[in-house]
């Protein structure tokens, strides 16, 4: 059980907002951070830190060396599970007031602990013609790793058609998911600072349309994904699928409503061996398609959807269920489940108050992580038990983000404001068992 003593861990007079997940080195001596005081504020955060959880030692790890008030900035920083190894947003390096940091003008830059301010990036770049098979023409962000190590997930919108939306009404900039996966990649012209190559190789993972039938599964917004378990999840015909990922995907229903389901996208075994078309590198009409052989099921058919906070799902180890928000019938918003094969809806949590944060899952599965109530809670999915480990905040001091445990479920990590002479800085936390 936890202790219910926290323990403030950063102390300086900066912002140090953690990820909504894999914020933990995979030895559990370090957790990563941004310097953000608030979740908006990556255009103008222009650093990435760690702290070290037996020291206290607090370091910087990488700095934008042309950090302006239009970007690029840095934000959203998540640990590889296998080596020291973080990667997180960062915006193009030539923002400026013209061209600032935005959705469709970001990518994933790795850091190494033993490299500091060296920066890698991971996803390729191609903003122009001939488009580059392998690289984006956009922006990636919200990167997760799977669980062993090999592939990143992410977010996407494109800025070829982000641009073309804004001369063809036919045309919008719609967001989708994708991932990534070692193989390099290289672009014609890097001269242009618009482009980079890349240490891995990106694709898009989800389809999605302009203009969405009714009462359909086709979505026209693909988002906050999860891998699912950390080999995958067994399908209902006994086989195992190694590589998937869940997401959610707005649909409309048969009166034009919006409502946000929940997607899998099962990905072939071999990806990284697979000879890939030109349409998975896009046109200047066309986003980049998702490669044959990625799948795109819809897995809930709910009156009420997924509801909430902005929350990434999330799935137990062993890959059985996929956990979302949703309002109960009482209109408050609790922790739900789902298999990957779909079926039954289970609710998981019974709170008389709502859930205010992302979710998170113990590595053993037991347990879900949140903010309710202006506390950290933990609930046994079991039994739906919900324990409160901390006292009531209130604002100023309040309590902010996901509460992240560690990889062997031992700690658990948060943000809450905190009074200084200068103000008030998101310092992180801990509760150790």
């Amino acid at each position: 059980m936890f202790d219910k003593k926290e323990v403030q861990i950063t102390h300086g007079e900066i912002g140090h907002t953690l990820n909504t997940g894999q914020v933990f080195s995979a030895n559990n001596e370090w957790i990563v951070f941004d310097h953000r005081n608030s979740d908006g504020d990556i255009k103008i955060t222009g650093s990435i830190g760690v702290v070290n959880l037996k020291t206290g030692e607090e370091k910087t790890i990488y700095t934008v060396p042309n950090q302006t008030q239009y970007g690029p900035g840095v934000g959203a920083a998540s640990f590889s599970p296998k080596e020291d190894k973080v990667i997180f947003i960062h915006g193009i390096r030539n923002a400026d007031a013209e061209k600032p940091y935005d959705f469709t003008r970001r990518t994933g830059v790795a850091i190494e602990l033993e490299n500091p301010e060296q920066p890698i990036f991971m996803d390729a770049r191609n903003v122009e013609k001939p488009f580059t098979t392998g690289a984006l023409r956009g922006g990636t962000h919200a990167h997760s790793w799977s669980a062993d190590g090999n592939m990143i997930s992410y977010t996407y919108n494109d800025y070829v058609m982000e641009q073309l939306a804004k001369t063809n009404p036919q045309v919008k900039d719609l967001r989708t998911i994708g991932l990534m996966f070692p193989k390099k990649v290289q672009v014609p012209n890097i001269a242009n600072i618009e482009n980079n190559n890349g240490e891995m190789f990106a694709v898009l993972a989800a389809t999605v349309t302009e203009n969405p039938k009714l009462g359909s599964d086709e979505i026209d917004k693909a988002f906050d994904e999860c891998w699912i378990g950390k080999e995958g999840y067994v399908k209902a015909d006994g086989h195992r699928q190694y590589k998937a990922i869940a997401y959610q995907g707005n649909i409309r229903d048969g009166q034009g409503n919006t409502i946000t389901e929940i997607f899998v996208a099962d990905i072939p075994d071999d990806l990284s061996t697979t000879t890939f078309d030109e349409s998975v590198a896009g046109t200047i009409n066309t986003r980049p398609a998702v490669p044959k052989g990625i799948s795109q099921r819809r897995i809930t058919f709910s009156q009420k959807g997924v509801k909430g906070p902005r929350h990434w799902l999330r799935s137990n180890a062993d890959g059985s269920l996929i956990f979302f928000l949703s309002e109960d019938e009482n209109g408050l918003v609790q922790v739900f489940a789902v298999s990957p094969n779909g079926g039954a809806i289970e609710q998981i949590t019974y709170n008389d108050f709502s859930i205010t944060s992302p979710i998170n899952i113990s590595p053993d599965g037991l347990c879900l992580s949140y903010l309710a109530d202006q506390s950290v809670f933990i609930t046994e999915i079991a039994s739906g038990n919900s324990q409160r480990l901390t006292q009531k905040y209130s604002a100023p001091e309040q309590l902010n983000g996901a509460v992240v445990w560690s990889n062997d479920g031992n700690i658990l990590a948060f943000n809450r404001y905190v009074k200084s002479d200068r103000g008030f800085f998101l310092q992180i936390f801990l509760l150790s068992k």
